[in-house]
């Protein structure tokens, strides 16, 4: 599994946008957003939305099938 700040990074670039413009648009600090596309900080899920909203991305939580 690809961590989350590693999916943003990867989406920001492939959309040409700057981590100053993508802060920026999303609202978040520019110091907090290096520090997720890093896998450095643990984000809000209020943050990680602005984020992802931004980028056109969607979080999606699944239950995790109980092998016996």
């Amino acid at each position: 599994m690809t961590e989350i700040g590693t999916q943003i990074k990867q989406r920001r670039r492939l959309l040409k946008v700057t981590q100053r413009q993508l802060a920026d648009l999303s609202g978040v600090g520019i110091n907090t957003l290096t520090k997720i596309e890093r896998n450095e900080a643990n984000p809000t899920l209020d943050i990680l939305q602005k984020i992802l909203d931004t980028l056109g991305l969607e979080l999606s939580v699944s239950v995790k099938k109980i092998s016996e």
